[in-house]
């Protein structure tokens, strides 16, 4: 218990006669509840007063040392000087007390005393605005929002408020404080960060009388970035494992593997159709389960987003394609590398090299390197002999299926490659002679005669042309000679056609006739056409 006592200084002038003192002044007392009240009366002198009366608001509440019948079980007391002792002061205590002591002498003496007690910090509030409450009072704002704090309480005589905040980063952070009835703050842009527990503290700088209240606030925040849909190979080729993730959202999503459908993906197969609460979301497939140009689409829904708002991210399967030369010739003894690539694969194929029908798998080592530059894998064979020769794959699978190249490799000697080149040159030779005996018979084209008629050329000093058809069998002589300027100053072009029998059957025919007949056929052969232009 704390004894709290307050004296005020009264100085009187006393004379011989009786002095009455006035009780305008009055002092005041503050105790807090509990604590020893003392409340002076008469403080001028070491006078012991004969009888002391206390009266409170008026009322008498003890006399020369014994407390009144309203006192309760003796808490009241009168001391030997006129002081006014309550032990275990309680609210009720509270009010405006006079003191009437009588000196020596009769000489009489009054004081008043003002006793406050000291109450609060009680009825303590808090509020965050704007934000939704949940069931279990725990509040919610966005990330991005505008929120202020408010704090009040009542404390007499006077209190210190101050607002706190302890987070995942930070514990019993002060962010402001002040004395009065009432403190706000303010946060103009909530990050994830602000989420936490927010403390209003009030405390009672007479009485160090402490009260708080704490409100959990939590932020509701989803990443800028969508989902992230991945894979991971399993030990067996032919299966997979989709795993769909969403990290830094709060709180915590809701994700689901579907197979979309349909040209606005509405439908889903039930073996993919796969959902969970967490950041993480995997599913098992096998080659079963999977076809060319199927799309698997993870879907992550969150309070933060609008109704019926989903991120999402996807997958379009598609299957390995690889490609490269399918025939490649090398020299025996030389180093020849096989190329193949593939980049069209999802998810992305394991390649590797095989040798022969029974594609037996290829080791790196003297013999073969295996080399990787991106989506190209390449096959380096050192010192190549006739054993290398054969057919080679580049085998890429994938969850979906297998796919191979087939790379079939030709080791040619060096002797094989002089007797080609041999070869090669007695062909350009027997070509090129063949191109230079058609170019001189095309150039002498004009003195080639094939027939009769020579004579009648030389004589008309011109050019004959015989061609000879096939079972028609006539002979057509085109005889163009130069004739002399006439007369008129025109060049004359003579054009003589033959037509000459020259098949057996024609003879039989004749030697079949009578002699008038054979003479009346002479008489209807046509005569040598004539034509002059």
């Amino acid at each position: 218990m704390r004894i709290v006592i307050t004296v005020a200084l009264l100085h009187f002038c006393l004379f011989a006669t009786a002095v009455s003192v006035s009780d305008s002044t009055e002092t005041a007392l503050t105790a807090a509840p509990g604590d020893v009240a003392l409340l002076p009366c008469y403080t001028a002198g070491n006078v012991t007063p004969t009888s002391t009366t206390w009266r409170k608001n008026g009322q008498e509440v003890i006399s020369g040392g014994v407390s009144s019948p309203s006192g309760q079980e003796q808490r009241l007391a009168v001391l030997h000087d006129g002081s006014l002792n309550i032990r275990g002061v309680t609210p009720g205590d509270e009010g405006s007390y006079l003191c009437s002591s009588t000196l020596p002498g009769n000489n009489t003496f009054r004081a008043r005393v003002l006793l406050q007690v000291a109450t609060g910090p009680e009825n303590i509030s808090t509020t965050i605005v704007p934000a939704t409450t949940l069931s279990n009072k725990t509040l919610v704002v966005h990330s991005g929002s505008a929120i202020s704090f408010n704090c009040s309480a009542i404390s007499y005589p006077t209190q210190q408020l101050t607002w706190s905040f302890r987070g995942i980063a930070f514990s019993n952070e002060s962010l402001v404080s002040a004395s009065g009835s009432w403190l706000d703050f303010r946060i103009d842009n909530v990050q994830p960060s602000d989420q936490g527990v927010y403390t209003c503290t009030a405390n009672n700088n007479f009485t160090n009388q402490v009260v708080n209240k704490s409100t959990e606030l939590l932020v509701y925040y989803i990443p800028y970035r969508h989902p992230e849909c991945m894979w991971t190979p399993a030990q067996d080729p032919s299966h997979v494992l989709f795993s769909c993730s969403w990290f830094g959202a709060y709180p915590i999503p809701a994700l689901h593997w579907g197979e979309e459908q349909g040209k606005q993906g509405a439908l889903w197969k039930e073996h993919v159709n796969v959902s969970k609460v967490g950041e993480i979301l995997s599913v098992m497939l096998n080659r079963s389960e999977l076809y060319e140009g199927q799309t698997l689409r993870c879907t992550a829904q969150h309070p933060a987003l609008a109704a019926g708002e989903k991120k999402k991210c996807s997958l379009t399967l598609q299957p390995p394609y690889p490609e490269g030369e399918p025939l490649v010739t090398a020299l025996d003894g030389t180093s020849v590398t096989l190329t193949c690539s593939e980049s069209v694969s999802i998810p992305p194929a394991n390649t590797t090299w095989r040798k022969g029908l029974k594609q037996e798998e290829i080791i790196p080592g003297s013999k073969y390197i295996v080399s990787e530059e991106g989506p190209i894998l390449k096959l380096t064979i050192i010192n190549i002999t006739k054993d290398d020769e054969g057919v080679y794959f580049c085998r890429s699978e994938n969850p979906l299926t297998v796919k191979e190249l087939e790379v079939y490799l030709t080791v040619r000697t060096s002797s094989a490659y002089t007797g080609a080149i041999i070869g090669i040159f007695i062909a350009v030779l027997i070509v090129g002679s063949a191109a230079i005996v058609a170019k001189t018979i095309y150039s002498s084209r004009h003195k080639i005669c094939l027939g009769g008629g020579f004579g009648q050329m030389e004589e008309d000093r011109g050019d004959v042309l015989s061609l000879v058809e096939s079972d028609d069998e006539q002979f057509f002589q085109d005889t163009v000679p130069r004739l002399p300027p006439v007369t008129n100053g025109h060049q004359t072009t003579l054009v003589q056609i033959h037509r000459i029998p020259s098949s057996d059957h024609e003879d039989v025919e004749t030697a079949d006739m009578s002699p008038q007949q054979q003479e009346e056929n002479v008489q209807t052969e046509e005569p040598e056409d004539l034509v002059t232009f």
